[in-house]
């Protein structure tokens, strides 16, 4: 049986460790965890802030729905995705994967898979904030995370 994701959307910041704890206390079965945690860049010093925008359900259900594929697609013991919104200042917490599995490999490529899709496909809009108080400007999504999801051939 696949494991049921937690997923959040949320404003506030998260913490790695307690959120690596909630999927492994008390388990003996899990022999690997992989995290990844995605931050805010300052952009050598251009970017003042990053602005996320979400249809409040709708991204919770499409992260939930690529979640729940990752958990049938690896044999997961558990598995995390916190995604925040809002303005996020540079050098703060954005995103977060914890995958846990009995075995790395599983959990490697399923935390890897869910970050090409938050990359390529989540409901999420962004807004630079540029450092010289400029209005700011809506950013694209790039080629190339739309291309680093097509390897998964999902």
């Amino acid at each position: 049986m696949a494991c049921q994701p937690i997923v959040r959307v949320q404003p506030g910041d998260f913490d790695v460790a307690a959120e690596i704890e909630r999927l492994t206390a008390g388990r003996h079965d899990v022999g690997a965890v992989v995290t990844f945690s995605g931050r805010c860049r300052d952009e050598g010093g251009r970017l003042a802030a990053l602005e996320l925008e979400h249809y409040p359900g709708m991204a919770e259900a499409e992260i939930v729905r690529i979640a729940r594929q990752a958990a049938e697609d690896w044999p997961l013991t558990g598995l995390s995705v916190i995604h925040r919104f809002g303005k996020i200042m540079p050098g703060d917490n954005i995103v977060l994967v914890v995958a846990a599995s009995s075995h790395r490999k599983a959990a490697l490529e399923a935390a890897d898979f869910l970050m090409d899709y938050l990359k390529s496909r989540a409901p999420f809009w962004k807004k630079e904030h540029p450092a010289d108080g400029d209005e700011g400007r809506w950013v694209e999504a790039k080629a190339a995370d739309e291309e680093a999801l097509g390897r998964w051939g999902k």
